[in-house]
């Protein structure tokens, strides 16, 4: 019992009061940061072209953990990997990131988990970069089928009225009756003339013997 009094209850005691301590350094700095949160937000917005490549380099360049946590703000995730947060908030404020340099130092000082606040501000920020990159992946191309179907059909239209006026040719010329045929029939009908000089022509009276 002396030894708990003496040794355990100390340790435990002293424990509690460094994590209070902790955590109202911690609450400290995420009220600083609150407070110029509006002045991060326009120095984002006037930065936000020059800092894209940059951004997506370091992100493209970072840990899947953290790629997730910067897409998806989940509760606890940041304690699992907040050695990798530290490291990619670091190299944000190498870039001067808009808030990424006093969320580095909170993190650094108290841990992720105690500034969770400063750290998704800087994420969400920069996940409107991973946004828009991702949607331009997914785009499909331009899709122009319209164009091409619509000449095929014409073309096919045309096909269809061609092959309509030749089968209407062919019908006229199968109708007309043949120069070969025609010219038998002329000739087999008696000529008007030669008809009529028979009729007139007297029959002779026979000669007397």
């Amino acid at each position: 019992m002396g030894y708990w009094k003496s040794t355990v209850v100390p340790k435990f005691k002293k424990l509690f009061e460094k994590n209070n301590v902790k955590k109202a350094g911690a609450a400290e700095a995420c009220k600083t940061f609150d407070d110029a949160k509006e002045d991060y937000s326009k120095e984002f917005e006037e930065k936000k072209t020059d800092l894209q490549a940059k951004v997506l380099e370091i992100y493209e360049a970072s840990a899947a953990e953290i790629k997730a946590v910067v897409k998806e703000r989940k509760a606890g995730a940041l304690k699992k990997v907040s050695s990798a947060v530290e490291k990619f908030l670091e190299e944000l404020s190498k870039i001067e990131f808009p808030g990424s340099k006093p969320a580095h130092e909170a993190c650094c000082k108290f841990g992720a988990t105690y500034v969770e606040g400063p750290i998704y501000f800087v994420f969400e920020k920069v996940s409107t970069y991973i946004v828009v990159e991702e949607k331009k992946e997914e785009a499909p191309p331009t899709a122009e089928p319209a164009a091409p179907v619509e000449e095929t059909s014409s073309k096919e239209k045309e096909i269809v009225v061609e092959e309509e006026k030749k089968e209407e040719k062919k019908e006229e010329v199968e109708k007309t009756p043949e120069p070969e045929a025609a010219k038998a029939e002329v000739e087999k009908t008696p000529e008007p003339e030669a008809a009529k000089a028979e009729e007139v022509a007297p029959t002779e009276p026979p000669k007397a013997c």
